[in-house]
């Protein structure tokens, strides 16, 4: 068997999303996917730079062509590349799986649990709001729920910035004092109201810095948190330390970390419980079985990041690496809009706070090109932050 074409597939089906297909002279093909929020056209080119160095190569050597692809760039690090790299990964466990007519999750060992654990997302305007989403998460089948006061920022935000660049969207004013008074409050009313049982996690969203995030990790200790997420921004990781000599509270990062040199470090020194770098990020699943068994023998586990801007096919990789692995945690859970289970027919499935991958050889999600192609890619923007100064937020 021989690689014979790899395509590259840009679709906004309600959000963007990087797609790769990888073909072969015996008419075996495997699927995978490197979406990257703002940044897919240059993804996108990453793929078609790498798929040079695949053509006319055995598939079934995934190990082998990882290498070849990791090291022929010689420029190695970065978040494209990663990500890119992680899509032709996915796509040739992807397209081996199919050949030997069984799921991913069988050539990575077979399933270590009937299920993935998922965690979902609830808030709203008011503290009893928020007690009501939590139920109906609960009713739902999750047993692991995100709480926000709010949007982005909660109470931090203040307004928003009174002359924005033209053709922006307007920029959100936060500043930390009043997400910091509220947040203990919020958790407070959240467990009187909810009890001990149902486990409950907050996203700061990378809006303080250490020793802000040391003060609010300290302050919820007694609300038991299934994990504090993104505390600080992963280039002050070192503030961690901080972090750790504060509180008991478990701390989750890695939504935008990719390279093992900025993982393993965050392990090793035991400065974080969950590690949320989705294999797709890092590298593929290649990359991920390598950086988690490592964190297995730290007692770090697996949150891997799951919101839309991650569509169905790198949810499906996530979940079947989930499956198969020791130290998995829990799973970030969303539904996508129809469009994008239509163009990515056979995604996963989630069922009593549980998810599994669709029945069926390899990843058991596929492509629908030709749909694919009534969705033309759509630029987007992320948020930025100012200060009630002017002065741009960290984030």
């Amino acid at each position: 068997m021989k690689i014979t074409e790899v395509r590259t597939i840009v679709t906004c089906p309600g959000r963007n999303y990087v797609l790769v297909k990888i073909l072969t002279d015996e008419g075996v093909y495997g699927v995978g996917e490197g979406s990257m929020n703002s940044s897919e056209p240059a993804v996108a080119a990453m793929i078609e730079h790498s798929s040079q160095w695949l053509i006319g190569q055995n598939p079934f050597n995934i190990e082998d062509l990882w290498q070849i692809l990791y090291r022929n760039t010689y420029w190695r690090g970065g978040p494209v590349f990663r990500t890119a790299l992680g899509a032709l990964d996915i796509a040739l466990w992807d397209l081996k799986a199919k050949a030997l007519n069984v799921p991913v999750y069988e050539l990575l060992g077979g399933r270590a649990r009937r299920g993935v654990l998922c965690y979902t997302h609830s808030g709203g305007g008011s503290y009893d709001e928020i007690v009501e989403d939590v139920q109906r998460c609960q009713e739902a089948g999750f047993r692991v729920i995100r709480v926000q006061h709010g949007g982005y920022g909660g109470p931090g935000i203040l307004g928003h910035d009174p002359n924005p660049i033209e053709g922006f969207p307007a920029i959100p004013i936060f500043e930390p004092g009043g997400y910091l008074s509220d947040t203990p409050k919020m958790f407070e009313h959240l467990r009187m109201a909810l009890g001990d049982e149902v486990e409950l996690c907050h996203d700061v969203h990378e809006q303080l810095g250490p020793t802000d995030a040391a003060w609010l990790a300290r302050a919820l200790e007694p609300f038991r948190l299934y994990f504090l997420e993104d505390p600080v921004m992963p280039e002050e990781w070192e503030g961690l330390r901080q972090i750790r000599s504060a509180s008991t509270t478990r701390i989750a990062l890695g939504e935008i970390l990719y390279n093992r040199e900025h993982i393993i470090p965050l392990i090793t020194e035991r400065l974080i419980d969950f590690l949320r770098t989705p294999p797709m990020r890092m590298g593929g699943l290649t990359e991920a079985r390598k950086i988690f068994s490592v964190a297995e023998m730290y007692d770090v586990r697996t949150a891997f990041h799951g919101a839309q801007d991650i569509g169905p096919i790198a949810q499906a990789a996530s979940v079947h690496f989930n499956l198969a692995i020791h130290n998995m945690g829990v799973q970030e859970w969303v539904t996508y809009p129809d469009a994008a289970y239509e163009v990515m027919p056979g995604a996963c499935t989630f069922s009593e706070g549980l998810a599994n991958p669709n029945p069926g050889p390899g990843l058991g999600i596929d492509i629908d090109e030709d749909l694919a192609k009534k969705y033309p890619f759509q630029t987007a923007r992320l948020p930025i932050f100012r200060r009630w100064d002017g002065g741009i937020h960290r984030h």
